[in-house]
């Protein structure tokens, strides 16, 4: 099992820049698929990043694509979320997650780091 604590989060003008972090606590990071999730007030929680256990593969939401980049350094147990060129839609609460494989669903969540971007 593995704990998960966001940090990062903030208050942030449209075009500006932010970077999350995801601390793992408990079984190693290195063990599971890392994603980045994004919830909006009133709406669902969304799919932004993924990372796979050795950060060689990853993918990111169109939306996000060639603005925000997931990175994980298994030594330091973290894993990483850079957002660049932020757009007020692009605010709310990011979680963290992991999960086994690809091929299975995230069981592991953090409780979030809130991000809001002004117009």
């Amino acid at each position: 099992q593995v704990q998960l604590v966001e940090s990062g989060g903030g208050l942030v003008q449209a075009g500006g820049s932010l970077t999350l972090s995801c601390a793992a606590s408990g079984r190693t990071v290195s063990s599971y698929y890392m994603g980045w999730f994004r919830q909006a007030p009133g709406e669902e929680r969304k799919f932004v990043a993924d990372i796979s256990r050795s950060g060689g593969s990853t993918y990111a939401a169109d939306s996000m694509k060639g603005r925000f980049t997931i990175s994980r350094d298994n030594a330091k147990n973290t894993v990483y979320l850079q957002m660049n060129t932020l757009k007020p839609e692009d605010t709310g609460v990011y979680y963290c997650a992991a999960r086994a494989s690809s091929l299975v669903q995230y069981a592991y969540w953090g409780q979030g780091t809130q991000v809001t971007v002004s117009s």
